[in-house]
């Protein structure tokens, strides 16, 4: 089995889904007491957040890398990067470590591409939703992808940092944000890809008329097929 590397605490709400959901995983398919050998690192999400939104990626990839080197004293044979927007290292992060990083984007893609989607609606931070770094992978699947409108980019940006990124789930933020899943449905989307690893706590599937994509699980999944290779 592999030793999975998982680099988490952006948020620590969404990293504590991620143990279960691999644990599960893995169980499920091997019975017994069988479970995942990992190792996880946990950020201080305030150091991640503070080089993000002054936009020194840079640092926030010595940060990461260093994080892995460490993990790969422990014997990691792969890394899960616990959350959307990191992905945006993670090409480079996977040039550095020699490690794979197990990519959400493209266990995303893959998912919308067995549903036989054309067209989705993405949510996420605004670095999730306007830059190219998970939209490119869904693009090279033949996927078109479609976000909200500015001022609903900046309220799902700051509700994802100040309230579910701490565990906090308001109902009148949620209801914002089926206001907003209803708009992209409105503009064409076949189904709606929750690009953050915390909405899946907020939006279940039964509160939307098309389908939705939990990344989380979905990145979870791959995974624990990773771990099993």
């Amino acid at each position: 089995m592999q030793i999975l590397g998982l680099i988490g605490g952006f948020s620590w709400v969404s990293t504590v889904e991620y143990y279960k959901f691999i644990n599960q995983g893995v169980n499920e398919k091997l019975g017994g007491l069988e479970f995942p050998q990992c190792v996880i690192y946990s950020f201080n999400y305030a150091d991640i957040k503070k080089y993000n939104n002054t936009d020194n990626w840079e640092m926030t990839f010595q940060l990461v890398l260093e994080a892995c080197n460490n993990l790969k004293i422990s014997g990691i044979t792969g890394i899960v990067l616990c959350a959307n927007t990191m992905h945006r290292i993670a090409d480079r992060l996977e040039k550095e470590t020699g490690l794979p990083v197990i990519h959400i984007a493209t266990a995303t893609a893959n998912e919308i591409e067995r549903k036989g989607l054309k067209k989705v609606g993405l949510l996420g931070t605004k670095f999730t939703m306007e830059l190219d770094f998970f939209k490119s992978k869904l693009f090279e699947q033949g996927i078109e992808v479609i976000i909200p409108n500015e001022n609903d980019r900046e309220f799902l940006h700051n509700t994802i940092y100040d309230e579910l990124g701490k565990g906090i789930f308001k109902e009148k933020t949620k209801e914002h944000y089926l206001r907003i899943i209803s708009d992209l449905i409105s503009s064409g989307a076949e189904g709606i890809v929750l690009g953050c690893t915390e909405l899946p706590l907020l939006i279940q599937e039964s509160d939307v008329l098309v389908p939705i994509f939990d990344t989380t699980l979905l990145h979870s999944n791959a995974a624990v097929e990773f771990a099993l290779t």
